[in-house]
């Protein structure tokens, strides 16, 4: 009996041994992500507006940008194609000057929730390289602080991603990556990747 209860052990440890290293890239489903990213469509959106502001005279300096700092998940329903979330924060400050003397000072906060889609198109244990589309909206809270009165405006607009390639390397489970696009995320964004 004790033989018997010895070998049943030893082949429940031997099974959950193997079943862990075999347990690799291909075998995840979920997948979170954390990013940066630089050049978002809010920023550029925000110094395009500024030409507006030229006409008249306005001048804007000690600009400031924070962000697009992302979440995402993804949960893949085949091996190269994850469905899920992301969300961006980001947010830009400035100073307002009107023929030469300082008039107050701008500050706009972006919130941004998208549904995606990842597309993996190559898959190693170590390596990987995919697309990624998503679309949603963003809240943008823009407020205006001057010495006599302040602005504050909400709006709500479409908002995308597109990443045209990214790259992704590290542990089959743990792995940083960057990505080349353009979207809300940032022309390019960079971050590190659990896949459990």
């Amino acid at each position: 009996m004790k033989k018997a209860l010895i070998a049943a052990v030893a082949l429940c440890i031997a099974t959950l041994n193997g079943n862990a290293q075999s347990a690799g890239y291909g075998e995840t489903r979920h997948e979170v992500a954390v990013s940066y990213g630089w050049l978002s469509n809010s920023q550029i959106f925000d110094d395009f507006g500024e030409i507006g502001g030229a006409l008249v005279h306005t001048k804007y300096e000690n600009k400031k940008y924070f962000g697009p700092i992302s979440v995402e998940y993804f949960y893949h329903l085949k091996p190269w194609l994850g469905v899920g979330g992301i969300a961006a924060y980001g947010n830009f400050k400035e100073d307002a000057y009107l023929f030469g003397d300082k008039i107050g000072e701008s500050k706009n906060h972006y919130i941004t929730v998208m549904p995606a889609a990842k597309f993996d198109w190559l898959r190693r244990k170590n390596f990987g390289l995919y697309s990624k589309l998503a679309l949603g909206v963003t809240l943008r809270n823009e407020k205006f602080e001057a010495d006599t009165h302040a602005d504050d405006d909400n709006e709500v607009h479409f908002n995308w991603q597109v990443s045209a390639i990214g790259i992704e390397a590290g542990s089959p489970t743990v792995r940083g990556f960057a990505e080349v696009g353009m979207g809300e995320q940032g022309m390019l964004l960079a971050g590190l990747r659990y896949k459990f």
